[in-house]
């Protein structure tokens, strides 16, 4: 049926088994997965830094408050405005490492063999009579002539 498609659309279409398209389908996700244990590392040591800055930081709050609150000074009150705002944007850099992270794990191994631009000219009925052979063949034939007579007048 194909093959009468593409003789028809003067185009090339070569049929794979679905065992050969899953075979292909499971080498892909073998070789993604290499690259996902690579990432899952990478992320579980970016995480694991993000919770040590957030940890620094916070010791680095507490000293800088108790400096700030004995000297009164107002650069130390700056200070830890700055440390505070680091400490806010290491959190935000870590839920952007988690949706970075769930980016990376998607799937993007199946691909679509779809063709949306294909164009056919001829009529609907042509193209049936293409896919489906047996069609054709199977319309029955009716016969409209009918002779009046004079006695149905």
């Amino acid at each position: 049926m194909s093959d009468k498609i593409s003789e028809a659309l003067d185009t090339s279409f070569e049929a794979k088994k679905p065992e050969e398209v899953k075979k292909e389908l499971m080498q892909s996700r073998k070789e993604v997965k290499v690259d996902m244990d690579d990432s899952e590392k990478d992320y579980n040591k970016i995480r694991t830094n993000l919770y040590e800055l957030l940890g620094d930081g916070k010791e680095a709050i507490d000293g800088i408050l108790k400096v700030a609150s004995e000297g009164d000074a107002p650069r130390a009150y700056e200070v830890v405005a700055t440390l505070l705002k680091t400490v806010a944007d290491i959190n935000k850099d870590l839920m952007d490492l988690h949706k970075q992270v769930k980016d990376v794990n998607k799937d993007e191994t199946v691909h679509n063999h779809n063709t949306t631009n294909a164009i056919y000219v001829g009529s609907t009925s042509e193209l049936q009579d293409l896919i489906n052979p047996d069609r054709s063949r199977n319309k029955e034939i009716i016969d409209v002539n009918h002779e009046v007579k004079e006695d149905d007048k």
